[in-house]
């Protein structure tokens, strides 16, 4: 009787060898190849990026990045979020090539491709590895999320409609016109 094969896991070596043309993400030991994000997506992302960065420069918090980041959580686990802040008091985690732990605030755009992902292992992992707060973003539906991270790891805080303003636990003072971001 023949024994069957045990799963094969990635490691972030493999990861570091994929075509630098493609964008991957490294997720339990799976390499993800991730779709071109959508007209829709790309928007959404460039109005909260802006929107994020304007308020974390003009409040000296920290830093702040868009996809394609990678953030390296363990040897079988490099997340590439849509977006991502690391406060200005973990800077020691940022590197000039990645992130190496926990962003303080991941923002992932939900699609058809990543949704599964973005709701499931995503969230574990990143509540796991310490990410203080996860915005789910639903063009769809439009709304976003909050979660925050708590005692049984990241957990809705709040959900935003397109009519209001998301405020966040996280960034104090921040208030975001999803009218504006879901345009």
């Amino acid at each position: 009787m023949t024994q069957p094969k045990p799963r094969l896991k990635f490691t972030v070596d493999d990861y570091r060898t994929t075509p630098e043309d493609k964008r991957y993400q490294l997720l339990n030991g799976d390499l993800i190849l991730a779709p071109s994000p959508t007209n829709r997506h790309q928007t959404i992302s460039a109005e909260l990026y802006s929107t994020l960065r304007q308020f974390i420069n003009e409040n000296r918090l920290g830093h702040i990045w868009y996809a394609p980041f990678d953030v390296f959580f363990s040897d079988y686990d490099v997340a590439q979020p849509d977006i991502l802040f690391v406060s200005s008091q973990r800077s020691q985690i940022i590197t000039e090539a990645n992130i190496q732990g926990a962003p303080d605030l991941v923002v992932e755009i939900l699609s058809p491709s990543t949704v599964q992902y973005d709701r499931g292992y995503k969230r574990t992992l990143y509540g796991r590895h310490g990410v203080q707060e996860y915005w789910m973003v639903d063009p769809e539906a439009e709304i976003v999320e909050v979660l925050t991270l708590g005692d049984e790891g990241l957990t809705v805080q709040s959900t935003y409609q397109r009519s209001q303003e998301l405020t966040s636990p996280l960034l104090a003072g921040l208030s975001v016109s999803l009218e504006q971001i879901f345009g």
